[in-house]
């Protein structure tokens, strides 16, 4: 299985996006906190040199209190400004526009030390399809602004909306590399549903997303009443499950175990730790 993916109005997204960079203050980069490495675009350091630049790591409801830790400890010893949030509930998101709006006092005093009058600092809200920019807006804001749902691709243009008077926000379509060199990163994308779902068999997907929890110390016996043992691989669970459960439907049962682990019927967990960084 070779899982590549670039619409495009992601490519057009992404042009548009470069030439208003020059004009950016702020990136506020919008991670998955279940794929914290595969979730961080391999360009975002470059796009905001000279800026500043703070990881915004969503769904942290999604992962476990231990794994947050963990990470929280990564960003702080790398003295990376990393924020946890939720975009759904809210979670998080006022420490993040706090640490934005002083953003924006640094970024006018020096254009008042310079003779220049001040302005509303520029944000651009940075991340790859469906890790939650736009719910992250709408949180900011108070107020839904932009288009928000839970699949790839609800964003197709860039949108300047007006956070205060002092912040100026823009909403990009997801970005994302041209190609996905790296498959296994490809299909904790597809796992996580950032991804179009025409790019990947959800059937192997899921085969290799079983294994992953395994991994992760997910009971997949007690979800669905047969047990994984760890010599067997995640194709053939899959396809005892599909014989188990769902009359040897192996597709159906692959959205089944995608669908309950996106809407958080797995538990709460990570798939990627701090441990786990390349050297």
């Amino acid at each position: 299985m070779v899982i590549q993916w670039y619409p495009g109005h992601i490519a057009k997204g992404e042009k548009e996006l470069q030439e208003q960079l020059k004009r950016i203050d702020v990136v506020l980069e919008v991670r998955d906190a279940r794929i914290l490495l595969s979730t961080a675009h391999p360009q975002v350091k470059q796009w905001a040199e000279g800026k500043l630049h703070l990881v915004i790591c969503n769904r942290k409801d999604a992962i476990a209190p231990y794994e947050l830790q963990l990470w929280q400890k990564y960003f702080q010893a790398q003295q990376i400004p990393a924020f946890f949030t939720d975009g759904r509930s809210g979670n998080g998101v006022k420490q993040v526009l706090r640490i934005a709006q002083q953003g924006a006092e640094k970024v006018n005093a020096r254009r008042q030390s310079r003779g220049m009058l001040p302005r509303p600092v520029r944000a651009v809200v940075i991340g790859f399809p469906n890790v939650g920019k736009s719910s992250l807006i709408n949180r900011l804001l108070g107020r839904k602004a932009t288009a928000s749902a839970n699949r790839p691709g609800v964003t197709k243009q860039l949108q300047w909306v007006r956070l205060s008077d002092q912040i100026e926000l823009l909403d990009s379509p997801g970005v994302i590399p041209p190609s996905l060199q790296n498959q296994e990163v490809a299909i904790k994308l597809a796992i996580c549903d950032a991804i179009g779902t025409a790019s990947y068999d959800p059937v192997l997907v899921a085969s290799r997303a079983v294994e992953l929890w395994r991994e992760r110390g997910v009971n997949l016996g007690d979800r669905y009443g047969l047990a994984f043992p760890l010599e067997e691989t995640g194709a053939s669970y899959l396809q005892r499950l599909a014989e188990s459960k769902y009359h040897g439907d192996q597709l159906r049962t692959a959205q089944r175990l995608l669908q309950d682990f996106r809407t958080g019927k797995l538990g709460a967990i990570a798939l990627e730790l701090p441990d786990q960084m390349p050297p």
